[in-house]
């Protein structure tokens, strides 16, 4: 997060509250990785969209009053509720790369769901050449 080129030109503080670019309606690189991530691993219990299930909240939600480094410290090591109304497991996904090498994208996702920046489905990608942050994952490669 606070590594990345484009987090320091925003600063720290405004990248966890726009993690994101959205131009002309298409998204950063970021953004439409977060999405594919997301959909790969959280969206069978946390709904599509991050709408949330009967099994577990919609993320569109919790990320409106959430920090990132409550997201973060919740992904990294999981979380329990047991209570008289519910009992429900948030499996830690430390361990697991395809989360934890892409946290940022999902975060940046999940984000702008959240502020309703952007809307269900497949969003449609800001052409490489034009995108600040795929030109900088493209350059760590």
């Amino acid at each position: 997060m606070a590594g990345s080129a484009v987090a320091q030109e925003a600063g720290a503080d405004d990248w966890e509250q726009k993690p994101y670019i959205i131009k002309d309606g298409k998204v950063d690189y970021g953004v439409y990785n977060g999405f594919r991530r997301y959909h790969s691993t959280c969206h069978v219990c946390h709904g599509p969209d991050g709408l949330g299930s009967t099994y577990a909240p919609a993320l569109t939600e919790s990320l409106k009053t959430m920090s990132y480094s409550d997201f973060l410290e919740v992904v990294v090591n999981g979380r329990q509720v047991v209570n008289a109304s519910t009992d429900s497991v948030m499996p830690a996904f430390a361990e697991v790369p395809d989360v934890m090498f892409y946290i940022d994208h999902l975060y940046a996702y999940l984000k702008a769901r959240s502020n309703g920046d952007l809307g269900r489905g497949r969003p449609k990608r800001i052409p490489a050449d034009e995108d600040p942050v795929f030109k900088e994952w493209k350059a760590s490669q």
